[in-house]
């Protein structure tokens, strides 16, 4: 049933805002799971774009091949788009891809916001940082293909890792759109100088009740990297989907920060 206003004025248009929105998914999803965040943050007036990595989501690009480096082109070209500075946030796995990126681009991006998310030192993976979380819930679940290309998070574990505290409609669409991971970029190492990736302003937003990258390692990582603000809320490892609009909120808020 839709529900029309009342009211017969229209409301004015949002106020446009200046720099965009860039938002990079984590493993094991796709652009969807930014589905709110985003419709959120344009009714405040930024422009955003959610990035679909390859191989992920929608995507059809064969695995083989696919790097680290795969990941961050997709993300450059959809910053080299905009006509000014981004701000570029990354969840989960998205983190290790927006760091390469500030790398390559530090000129292109106003700031860096992790959420729930991969926060690497130079020449450091994504399995060797968590290689050290003594919490994720993700070791018992995972499954590696035979030929070792791909790497699957069992159907039966999915939810409670990544948003035990998600709706029945986001546990479902989660499920739904569960699909492996190429396996080869989460072995990639990232290479980090404080000239390149140092000079971009960094936002961590922590997930408290995190079964896929647990709290302690989330701290660790932020103890070993200069953050400018740290916010933290007490959800799941998918907070985009069970707390869209506290991320949205806490984006727009990092958007003002000067």
């Amino acid at each position: 049933m839709a529900i029309t206003s009342c009211n017969s004025e229209s409301s004015p248009a949002p106020e446009k805002k200046t720099e965009t929105v860039i938002l990079v998914h984590g493993a094991w999803q796709g652009a969807y799971a930014w589905t709110t965040v985003k419709s959120n943050l344009e009714k405040k007036g930024f422009t955003v774009v959610a990035v679909e990595l390859p191989a992920h989501g929608d995507d059809t690009t064969p695995v083989a091949g696919l790097t680290l480096d795969s990941y961050s082109a997709k993300v450059i070209s959809a910053i080299e788009a905009q006509s000014s500075k981004v701000i570029l946030v990354g969840h989960s796995m998205g983190g290790m891809v927006i760091s390469a990126v500030a790398e390559k681009i530090p000129a292109k991006i106003a700031k860096l916001v992790y959420l729930a998310a991969f926060l690497p030192q130079n020449q450091q993976s994504l399995f060797e940082i968590s290689g050290n979380d003594k919490q994720t819930h993700l070791p018992n679940a995972l499954e590696v293909s035979v030929d070792q290309s791909t790497i699957a998070v069992k159907a039966d574990s999915l939810i409670n890792i990544f948003c035990q505290d998600g709706s029945a409609e986001i546990k479902k669409l989660l499920l739904s759109k569960n699909r492996t991971e190429p396996l080869l970029p989460l072995t990639n190492k990232v290479t980090l100088t404080d000239a390149n990736f140092g000079s971009v302003a960094k936002f961590y937003i922590r997930t408290i009740n995190d079964h896929a990258i647990g709290i302690n390692l989330q701290d660790q990582m932020i103890k070993t990297t200069t953050v400018k603000k740290i916010y933290s809320l007490t959800s799941g490892h998918t907070a985009h989907l069970s707390q869209p609009n506290e991320v949205s909120a806490i984006i727009e808020e990092i958007a003002a920060i000067k």
